[in-house]
């Protein structure tokens, strides 16, 4: 064979490879609990697709897994109207999310849908629902501290603009009011609240009561109830982060709360054991791990000035601090803001336990003095929280430990300090100044 025929082929055959394969209908065969199976049919992990129904209109479904030559998919709504054999169609291209001011006093579905019978939103931008990953020398430092309102939050666990911090607690012990109080006080220019997997009620509340109208005109909430299915729970979440880059990649200060990052881990819990995929840590598969630092990495601060502070809550089962969702989400994420049931049940509100809250960029964004007197705070109440049973049943005698009677008289006020009614917001110099004053140290 001569060499220009042989490199003739050659160019043919890599023409060929460099092609790619169009995606191709298919028909449904299988329903295996939440997951359908379509024969034919040839897309791409995390395509769409659309599947006929016997009353002339479509489900969409999206593409999570292969089984021999079979395609696996899961739907994003009812599965009424199925039938074996109906047309499953690949929808092109990806999926993006709307992006614009057009989004501030509205809220969505996790398709994009205004749910709030305000009319029809005039969006005329979109960007991709998954985001692009950022390249780590792209982002900015964490120098400036960001303001949330919270007296205990501003004074003694300060976080930073960009930072990505969790609300650890259990259920019922005021996750989402301490939220709704961060989100009407804090100093961001855009807010976006991912409601994701809680309870129905719960939206009307927040939207209504929480934010209110005045809250509502600089926010944008994004709303998946427990009721949908597990594909629009992680849709939700995904799409949420998507509108807060939006307005991040355009220099806004956003504020973006997501409401759980436990019911985003259940719900890939839920698909990965549907496609077949094996349980590890208490009935969760590897994929759900491998999901958390997806979405958040990709909030923080960009150098061109724009950035996104993420404030995630996670549900610890029975109060369990070392819950799976709750372990992986600590090693994640910036720092973790701890809601304890005693204080709760005491009626210390905020029931943030100042002890077990930790924010890693707190020294970057406090002064050398601001340092010497939070660390002094803490260190009193530590100390008074050690020897508590004991002070209430009137063993210790006065005078044995200089730093507990220290404690034992900033104890009250320190309280005080660290309690707040959600209707009144407290800025950082505020904080500080207050905070040295129950001291009696000076900033």
């Amino acid at each position: 064979m001569q060499a220009s025929t042989l490199k003739q082929r050659i160019g043919q055959r890599r023409s060929k490879l460099c092609v790619p394969e169009l995606p191709v209908e298919g028909r449904l065969s299988t329903l295996r609990g939440l997951t359908l199976e379509a024969e034919g049919c040839k897309a791409a992990i995390g395509a769409r697709c659309l599947i006929d129904t016997v009353s002339g209109d479509s489900i969409e479904a999206q593409v999570v897994g292969f089984n021999r030559e079979r395609t696996l998919l899961m739907p994003a709504g009812s599965l009424e109207g199925l039938r074996s054999q109906a047309r499953v169609r690949p929808i092109p291209g990806q999926a993006t999310a709307p992006a614009g001011d057009a989004l501030l006093g509205r809220v969505i579905d996790a398709r994009g849908q205004a749910i709030d019978s305000l009319g029809p939103m005039p969006i005329s931008t979109r960007v991709p629902l998954m985001g692009k990953p950022i390249n780590p020398l792209d982002r900015a430092a964490v120098k400036d501290s960001f303001d949330v309102g919270v007296r205990s939050i501003n004074g003694l666990v300060t976080l930073g603009r960009g930072q990505r911090v969790g609300l650890f607690a259990g259920s019922g012990v005021g996750k989402s009011a301490l939220l709704g109080m961060m989100t009407r006080h804090s100093e961001a220019e855009v807010t976006v609240i991912g409601l994701i997997g809680e309870r129905g009620r719960e939206v009307n509340d927040f939207v209504r009561e929480t934010l209110g109208k005045e809250g509502m005109k600089k926010a944008v909430v994004v709303a998946v109830p427990a009721d949908q299915p597990p594909l629009l729970r992680l849709q939700g979440a995904m799409l949420a982060t998507a509108i807060a880059e939006s307005f991040r990649d355009r220099g806004k200060q956003v504020l973006l709360l997501v409401d759980s990052l436990t019911r985003f881990a259940q719900a890939q819990r839920e698909i990965g054991l549907a496609t077949g995929e094996p349980p590890t840590s208490k009935g969760y598969p590897p994929s759900a791990f491998a999901m958390l630092p997806q979405l958040v990495e990709r909030a923080g601060n960009m150098a061109h000035g724009g950035s996104i502070t993420a404030i995630y809550t996670v549900l610890a089962e029975g109060d369990d601090q070392n819950d799976p969702v709750v372990d992986a989400a600590r090693a994640v994420l910036d720092g973790h803001i701890v809601l304890t049931r005693a204080l709760s049940d005491a009626a210390h509100y905020p029931a943030i336990d100042i002890g077990a809250s930790v924010s890693r960029t707190r020294s970057s964004v406090n002064t050398p003095e601001q340092e010497v007197v939070i660390k002094r705070a803490l260190k009193l109440a530590a100390a008074y929280r050690a020897q508590e049973d004991m002070l209430r049943v009137g063993l210790y005698q006065r005078g044995s430990d200089p730093v507990l009677d220290e404690a034992v008289a900033v104890w009250p006020k320190l309280q005080r300090f660290l309690q707040q009614s959600m209707d009144a917001g407290v800025n950082i110099p505020t904080c500080r100044k207050q905070l040295a004053d129950v001291l009696g140290m000076g900033v």
